[in-house]
């Protein structure tokens, strides 16, 4: 009876497993990715006989909206792509699941760097998800286009930022810069706000914002004169990631912030010796503030599979597999022992190592622990740096609308702190 007991237990086991269909959502998407991520839902698969996993791929413009709306109906994935500004909202809001637990037992987390597992950790100081890598933002720069200007070189400040943006719009149909003022907008603002500040921190030390300081006002009264004085296109006012992408590999726009995701595209359009990448041009006091983010997984609460899903998470973010992922998208990547890999010693990735071993060079990482970010950055920014683009409020309108809706989140925060 124990015998008969012990097989039907392992056969119901195996069925269940056969029936179970994990299901994933993803928002980094492009060609690359999704081709890695096939190749990885694969080899999961076939190591987990009867588990099938549905791949729900989001486009990033649109990603914060759908998924929401997803949520909101209800329909939970087991495992989803959590980029930096959505952790807060659906960890606080119980959507994501506790990973200290499985951490503890995992063999590779020794392997990840210091900067993950603190990143991973910015909500209650749990990791509610896994960081897959780093993005630091960087400027790309048509070599053409700056010779043809007659601009010597690219920019290494804000001040001949501005000039060579000047210079090139000058050129007939083309633009200086590839200004995002749709999607994920907030970050051009933010590094040219604190460069002309000269520091990036959000808030003083009572939790109130400064973004309407004058110093950060200064620099987005540079945003707008860009956009103003016609040294972006007219419709960069909406332009997203993809907007802005193509604008630089068209030979649109000469100059455009962006992290290392965009060297696939470009070097499928562009010559390498047809563009440049250098650190973030620098500002007030010699420094530069290029935003720091990441992008990561996390379980879903409501996961039927949480085990499961686990198993699968450190599949595709393992020392083994993670590099092949950072280098389909253009991070840089999270565990110690990849940083030796020799694909990241092509000379293209130099900006970036350059800018995060450069004390002048500091990163910016946004209030994403603040519950109320995502909304701001990913909708209330954007309508509000539009509308300063459009000439209807004006910079000093711009920060202190911004500042009075952080500091209300930032007083929020430090209260239940």
């Amino acid at each position: 009876m124990l015998l008969a007991a012990t097989i039907l237990g392992g056969l119901c086991a195996g069925q269940a497993q056969a029936d179970t269909t994990l299901r994933f959502v993803q928002t980094n998407t492009s060609d690359e990715s999704l081709a890695v991520l096939n190749t990885l839902i694969k080899k999961f698969e076939t190591e987990n006989p009867g588990v099938k996993v549905e791949l729900i791929s989001i486009p990033w413009d649109n990603s914060f909206e759908k998924f929401a709306t997803m949520i909101a109906a209800g329909d939970i994935p087991d495992v989803a792509e959590m980029p930096d500004n959505w952790v807060a909202l659906y960890a606080n809001s119980g959507h994501l699941e506790n990973l200290e637990p499985y951490i503890t037992k995992w063999e590779h987390a020794g392997d990840l760097n210091g900067r993950a597992l603190e990143l991973a950790r910015k909500v209650k100081d749990t990791a509610y998800v896994i960081p897959y890598g780093f993005f630091v933002k960087s400027l790309y720069y048509n070599k053409k286009l700056l010779a043809e200007a007659g601009v010597a070189g690219p920019p290494k400040t804000v001040d001949e930022f501005m000039d060579a943006a000047k210079k090139v719009s000058a050129l007939p149909g083309k633009f200086g810069y590839c200004l995002r003022g749709g999607s994920g907008a907030f970050n051009g603002w933010a590094m040219m706000g604190a460069a002309a500040n000269g520091d990036n921190a959000f808030f003083n030390k009572d939790g109130k914002s400064t973004l309407g300081d004058a110093g950060w006002v200064s620099g987005f009264q540079n945003q707008i004169d860009i956009y103003k004085s016609g040294w972006a296109p007219k419709d960069s006012v909406n332009w997203g990631y993809k907007e802005t992408v193509a604008g630089f590999y068209t030979g649109t726009c000469a100059m455009l912030d962006q992290d290392a995701d965009v060297l696939a595209p470009t070097a499928e359009h562009m010559a390498q010796d047809e563009y440049g990448v250098i650190p973030m041009p620098k500002g007030k006091n010699g420094k530069s503030f290029p935003i720091l983010t990441y992008g990561s997984w996390g379980i879903m609460a409501k996961s039927e599979h949480k085990d499961l899903a686990w198993k699968f998470l450190t599949l595709i973010d393992g020392p083994e597999t993670d590099p092949i992922w950072t280098k389909a998208v253009g991070a840089l990547p999270v565990f110690k022992s990849a940083e030796k890999d020799p694909a990241y010693a092509d000379p293209k990735y130099r900006a970036w190592f350059d800018t995060l071993a450069d004390k002048d060079a500091i990163p910016t990482i946004t209030p994403a622990y603040l519950p109320e970010y995502s909304l701001f950055a990913g909708s209330t920014a954007v309508k509000l740096g539009q509308q300063a683009l459009l000439g209807q409020i004006t910079a000093q309108d711009l920060g202190k609308q911004w500042g009075d809706i952080l500091s209300k989140a930032q007083q929020k925060y430090l209260a239940k702190k």
